[in-house]
């Protein structure tokens, strides 16, 4: 059994806490004042918003100024944080959690200005600890459900990596081991703008009474051997594209996530800025937005070329009509 202490009460961070107290983990969820939505839904009902199964009464539920009980003893800090919110998350915990072993990180993205990735944010603001990267296809409604998953775990400390492995791993979430964190990365990065991509062609047949089938497979196609262009171009390992972190977690993403809504909004004629302020006032973030402009950047700096990734940024920050997602299949 690893005491194990999830920092950040958001959907995935919660149905990690269920998936890890149902394994039998000793676990303890803590919330910031940025989770302060849903903690009394936790703490009242065991009850996520976003979740459909309930949190066990075996795990702590903590809140704001139990920060120092929420470390106390633990072993393994998750760092429930989106991209944006990892160095807030860091600079929160940071004094508290200097006798943790290892941490875990689920955010996908990069951090929206420096470009840097996450596990750098941390190392920046933790100092260089063992750290490991989940990367792959995971909804949190289903992780937290209990249902089949298969994750990537990459970090190149071998002992937190194995330890990370022996505890999430069970006969429905499966994990895979790699040593390449950026491209585990990166990954997690390009495949929420391809994401949005995806759901823009969904949207634009929606608004025609078209499926738009054949494009969005040749679609998902281009956008898979683009992250890969873009994962090897950044310091990763072009592999890793074709992976669970790469290609499967887009497909998921593709299929009910977050990213896809927006974009299947914005296709069928939304506003991005006010599609996105609707998404965020009710608690969804959508990671892919600020994405396309870091993927941007980091493409330019590599000197790559990636037509549905541009595409998805000229639609997003540029006011360019949907229909050019189409054009970047030509």
């Amino acid at each position: 059994m690893t005491d194990v202490t999830v920092f950040g009460a958001g959907a995935m961070g919660t149905a990690l806490a269920i998936h890890l107290a149902r394994k039998g983990e000793q676990v303890k969820l803590w919330g910031s004042r940025f989770d302060e939505r849903v903690l009394p839904g936790l703490q009242n009902d065991r009850s996520h918003p976003a979740l459909a199964e309930r949190l066990p009464e075996s795990v702590q539920v903590l809140g704001p100024d139990q920060l120092e009980q929420a470390a106390d003893g633990t072993r393994m800090a998750i760092m429930a944080a989106n991209s944006n919110g990892a160095r807030s998350l860091a600079g929160l915990v940071s004094a508290a959690i200097t006798q943790v072993g290892s941490l875990v990180s689920i955010a996908k993205g990069l951090e929206p200005g420096t470009v840097s990735r996450i596990s750098e944010v941390y190392r920046e603001e933790l100092g260089d600890r063992p750290t490991v990267v989940i990367g792959g296809p995971a909804l949190a409604p289903e992780v937290a459900d209990g249902l089949p998953a298969a994750a990537v775990f990459a970090s190149t400390d071998a002992d937190a990596l194995d330890e990370a492995v022996s505890t999430f791993q069970t006969q429905t979430y499966i994990v895979e081991t790699t040593t390449d964190v950026a491209g585990v990365e990166l990954c997690g990065t390009a495949k929420n703008v391809a994401a949005i991509g995806s759901g823009i062609l969904e949207g634009l047949g929606r608004a025609h009474e078209l499926e738009y089938k054949n494009a969005r497979a040749a679609l998902f196609a281009r956008a898979v051997h683009e992250m890969a262009d873009f994962v090897e171009g950044s310091g990763g390992r072009r592999e890793t594209a074709f992976g669970l972190a790469g290609m499967a977690d887009l497909l998921v993403t593709s299929i009910g996530g977050r990213n896809r809504a927006f974009g299947e909004a914005v296709g069928m004629g939304g506003d991005p800025t006010r599609t996105l302020e609707n998404m965020t006032e009710r608690g969804l973030t959508v990671e892919g937005v600020e994405s396309a402009r870091d993927v941007r950047v980091l493409a330019e700096k590599a000197g790559l070329v990636l037509p549905v990734h541009d595409a998805v940024y000229r639609v997003v920050h540029e006011g360019a009509s949907p229909t050019s997602i189409l054009e970047a299949l030509r």
